[in-house]
Parts: C-alpha cells; structure tokens; sequence
C-alpha cells in the first residue's frame, strides 16, 4: 500500500455502474448494501481492492463493485485469489462466495487458503441452497431437506462453515445475517483490517428457493432470545434480560444454561485471541442448525505470518544466498536446467 491518504469516497463512489440484478428482497442486496456503506469508512481505495468471485447468486458481486474485479469459475475463486494477493500484496483482495460454490466444487480450495493464511477476506453468502440454479439442496441443507434434486429429502449430514473454517485453523473466523447491518459492517470490518485470511459466514435469506431459513433466530422478535453475542472478554450471555448464559461442559463442550443456576462467575469468558482453537470450535458446536440458539460475532483472531509475507522472506533469503535470479533467460533456455 501507498502512504498516500485516500481521498475520502462515499457509497456513491463504490457502487458501479451496472443494474443490480437479484430476486426481489433478497439478502444479497443487504450484503451489497453494508460493503459499499463500509469502504467509505476504511478509507479504502478503489484502485486497491479486487473483489473475486466464483459462480452463483452471490457471484455477481465484482459486477456492482465499482473497484477492480474477476468473476471466476465454480468454486475456484480462492484459489485465483491466492496468486493474486501473493504476486500484488499491494492490493487488497476480497473473496465472494456461496454455500455451493464455496464448500462443495470449491471446498479443497477454501480450505487451503485457509490453511495458508492467505491474505484474504472471504465472505461467504449460506443461504442453505442453490439458488443460481433453481433450488438444488447445498451442502449447508439441512439432513432431509425436500428439492428438486432431493425429491425424497436429503440424505447429506450439512456442513457447519464455522467448525469447518476453525478445523483448517484459519486465523480469523466470524458469523454475521443480513437482517443486521450494524453487526455486518463491523463484522466485515474487523475481517479487512486482519493480516491473514479472514472468513466471514453470512446467514442470507434466499426469498425465492429457501426463503424463511434462518427465521428462527434472525427474526427481530426471535434475535434477544436465539443469537448469542460473542464479545472478546465478556462472559457468554444472552436473552432479553440476559438470563442464559454457555458454560463447557465436563467433556469440554459448550451447553446453554439459566444464570440463575450456575452464577454469572460460571459462565464462559469469550477469548477470541486464544492460539488453541479448541474453545472456538466448541461455541461453533452450540447450535446443531439456525433453529436453536446460535453464536454470532468473532469466534477466532490470532495472529500468525501470512502466506504472502512467508513467500516474500523465502525470495529475499534465497536471492541473499545465490544472488538474483533471472527469469528471462530461464525462459529463452532450454527444456531443463540445473538447480543448485
């Protein structure tokens, strides 16, 4: 990045010029919404950023981005965003994906990027199904989900994104829904201003195909009672008077259970920054589906060198021990040459 101090922009400035083309009333448009809302306020420049994307509803992004953008193939936008973010660390590279695009084709992808600790943000749209192409179950569908492909319901066991992004130990993991811009904004915010990869899972209402999926606990009567705050340092509470409360169990597992019982001092103390991934992944292991009381917010934020960063040391060390190397003539030689 340039020390330059970017010209202050608006929405205005980050919104393209291309007709936003969803279903009516989709989340997507919330998403689009608190993004552009967003970049204003980091002080982000347009001719740094690249949004990239694969295929599906949520794919379309780059498109209404008023930055540079590249609109990939199924389920490869991580891994086009990774050779990307290494060769220009200069730019900030955002990745856009969906439930389908991201956890099924793209799946070894996301998880080795994650792996990796690219410098990426990745903000995955699960709506619980496919949308691009007319309602086919994902793999976030719910076991016995009734579609056009599984007329007889699902036989799948679903992925839990969060569990699956904290099992490759990326080093930023959060939830958020697109009934909460607030929430969404800050969340994308800290999942920007993280050195490494940073993923972000989005529970987005698909109106069309799956519409009403995440009701049970987004619903502005059913929040108080069905989200569950995670704020680093705070103990884990939550209901309209702040009566429930997350405890680890015996084995170590997360369980709800009624303050009044157990006293505020027994509750869990949020520590995003713990290096051990293990109490992350068991607050991700609290809801079994967005039916039951769900975590949201930052699960995970440590630090740890970031691929592109690695790369660039193991060059300067390598050219600082042999000298620079020169591409050019490597690529006029012959069919094989020699490595010391």
């Amino acid at each position: 990045m340039t020390d330059l101090i970017a010209p202050a922009t608006t929405r205005k400035d980050w919104a393209s010029d291309q007709e936003v083309r969803w279903c009516p009333g989709c989340g997507d448009y919330s998403i689009l919404t608190a993004v552009q809302l967003l970049m204003p306020e980091l002080g982000a420049k347009r001719e740094e950023t690249v949004f990239v994307s694969g295929i599906g509803c949520s794919s379309r992004f780059p498109y209404y981005m008023n930055t540079y953008g590249v609109h990939s193939i199924h389920g490869r936008a991580p891994a086009l965003a990774t050779g990307l973010a290494v060769a220009r660390p200069d730019l900030h590279v955002w990745v856009i994906t969906g439930d389908g695009d991201a956890l099924s084709i793209g799946g070894n992808h996301l998880l080795h990027a994650l792996r990796r600790n690219v410098n990426l943000t990745i903000i995955l749209f699960n709506n619980q199904i496919y949308g691009l192409t007319k309602g086919q179950y994902s793999p976030t569908s719910e076991a016995g989900k009734v579609t056009k492909s599984t007329p007889f319901g699902s036989l799948d066991h679903p992925f839990n994104p969060v569990s699956l992004a904290l099992g490759a130990e990326a080093t930023f993991v959060a939830r958020t829904h697109d009934m909460d811009r607030k929430h969404m904004m800050e969340t994308f915010r800290r999942a920007y201003q993280h050195k490494g990869a940073a993923f972000v899972e989005v529970y987005q209402n698909c109106n069309v195909f799956n519409d009403g999926a995440f009701d049970a606990i987004t619903s502005k009567d059913n929040r108080p009672s069905m989200l569950v705050p995670l704020e680093h340092g705070k103990p884990v509470r939550f209901g309209p008077d702040g009566e429930k409360g997350v405890v680890l169990d015996a084995h170590g597992s997360a369980v709800i259970v009624d303050v009044s019982e157990v006293g505020e001092d027994a509750l869990l103390v949020h520590d995003e920054a713990r290096e051990d991934p293990a109490l992350a992944f068991s607050l991700s292991r609290l809801a079994s589906g967005p039916y039951s009381p769900t975590p949201i917010g930052v699960f995970r934020a440590v630090e740890r060198p970031d691929y592109g960063s690695l790369v660039e040391d193991q060059l300067a060390d390598a050219a600082a021990r042999k000298g620079p190397g020169d591409l050019a003539a490597l690529l006029r030689s012959g069919t094989t040459w020699t490595v010391a």
